[in-house]
């Protein structure tokens, strides 16, 4: 059984920093790819980042471009989200999510395994 914990989040003004943390378990990490996606309230799920089982491909969406970057260490089986010059709209709970595909993808019907979320709250 997969388990992905997330930590890292929590209040800070806008343009302010956060760096997200999930710690996976249940399965050789360094196999597969990972992302984050983010779910503000009444609004839908939106992908934010992946990356692939080696680091080597990346997406992030537009709408933090720029803005945010995704890491990991297959060593820690961890994955990472620094989170720069935080706005308002950026207010969410986050979520890590693991695939069963080695490559980088941002569709998340193709995620099956999810974390329970860590908020993010940037104040202006």
């Amino acid at each position: 059984q997969v388990q992905l914990v997330e930590s890292g989040g929590g209040l800070v003004q806008a343009g302010g920093s956060l760096r997200l943390s999930c710690a996976a378990s249940g399965r050789p990490f360094g196999l597969y790819a990972m992302g984050w996606f983010r779910q503000a309230p009444g609004k839908e799920r939106e992908f934010v980042a992946s990356i692939s089982w080696s680091g080597g491909s990346i997406h992030i969406a537009d709408s933090v471009k720029g803005r945010f970057t995704i890491s990991r260490d297959n060593a820690k089986s961890t994955v990472y989200l620094q989170m720069n010059d935080l706005k308002p709209e950026d207010t969410a709970v986050y979520h890590c999510a693991a695939p069963t595909t080695p490559l980088s993808t941002g569709v998340s019907d193709e995620y099956d395994y999810w974390g329970q979320g860590t908020q993010v709250i940037v104040s202006s």
